[in-house]
Formats: C-alpha cells, sequence, structure tokens
C-alpha cells in the first residue's frame, strides 16, 4: 500500500475472507470468474479515483 494509505479493520477482514475463499477454490471456471470480478473492481476504483481527482482539480 502506498504510505498513508491504510485498510480498515472491516476492509482487512473482507480481503482475508476473500483471499481464503480463492485459495479453497479448485474450479479454474470459477477462478476466472473471480479474477474478472477483481479486475472489473480494480478498474472501477480506478476510474472513481481518477474522478474524484479531477473534481478536486477543478476547484483550482
Amino acid at each position: 500500500m502506498s504510505d498513508g494509505i491504510q485498510l480498515t479493520t472491516s476492509q482487512e477482514f473482507e480481503q482475508e475472507r476473500l483471499s481464503r475463499a480463492i485459495e479453497a477454490t479448485l474450479d479454474a471456471d470459477e477462478l476466472r470468474f473471480m479474477a474478472k470480478q477483481l479486475l472489473q473492481a480494480w478498474q472501477s476504483q480506478r476510474a472513481a479515483t481518477a474522478w474524484a481527482i479531477r473534481q478536486q482539480t477543478k476547484g483550482f
């Protein structure tokens, strides 16, 4: 993680829960599905972050 950015306890537990679900999955199709969901979530977060930055810089 970047300096100054910390996960909340709830986020840490969710990360651990999902990590364990991935580790427990033996089905390759299910793993592909999970990977696609994670990729979509990651890209959505990147878009949201870029939007928030643009909104902040509009005021300057």
